[in-house]
């Protein structure tokens, strides 16, 4: 059977902004309280089962996980586990490299196959030209690419406490600002009318139109 994503977006709700907001940045916060009142370890625990919560909350409110969100999900499971058995904060120091690294290569090698798997990722439609989609597409390959080597220079170079600060009043403002930085190519390049059935990223072609 061939997946599209328009069948993925149109499958489910939208979420209230408040509430994708609290999802997404409730288990940082979970994080950082934990790693301030405690320790690493304590609030590795607590951030596993706060986006565990997070991601059961999503799909009971709107039937459906974005990719993202689940991706993460995954890796903050398997290397937060490694953390708490092997009593090694390495491995969840390393996790934010890992994620940054592993979208930076979908969205690389969609892009050298002709593919763009951006709107699926931020688990949004959009509806641009296929040189808007290979622009936006090659612009969050390279952030990515550029958080995941900043962060292995963060916490190879500094304190966990640092570290920890950067994740969460560091990595999200940046991303934040950089989203909001493409909002002038996403202008330039949309295209009216913005429906699924009229988007040329229906299938995520950039082809040559």
């Amino acid at each position: 059977m061939c997946w599209e994503a328009s069948d993925y977006m149109m499958d489910k709700k939208q979420p209230h902004p408040v509430f994708k907001f609290a999802t997404e940045l409730g288990p940082l916060l979970a994080f950082f309280v934990a790693n301030a009142k405690f320790n690493l370890f304590i609030a590795t625990g607590a951030f596993m089962v706060a986006i565990v919560a997070a991601m059961i909350a999503s799909y009971v409110v709107t039937r459906h996980i974005p990719l993202m969100a689940l991706v993460t999900g995954i890796v903050v499971i398997v290397f937060g586990t490694l953390t708490l058995v092997l009593h090694d904060e390495t491995f969840i120091k390393v996790k934010p490299t890992i994620i940054y690294g592993l979208f930076a290569s979908v969205l690389g090698g969609g892009l050298l196959f002709g593919r763009s798997f951006i709107a699926v990722m931020f688990d949004q439609v959009f509806n641009l030209t296929p040189r808007g989609w290979r622009l936006l597409t090659l612009r969050w390959a390279l952030f990515f690419l550029g958080m995941a080597i900043l962060n292995e220079i963060i916490w190879r170079t500094q304190s966990t406490d640092f570290w920890v600060n950067f994740k969460v009043f560091g990595a999200i403002p940046l991303t934040m600002i950089f989203a909001m930085m493409q909002m002038p190519l996403t202008k330039r390049y949309h295209l009216e009318p913005a429906t699924l059935e009229a988007s040329d990223a229906r299938e995520g072609d950039i082809g040559p139109s």
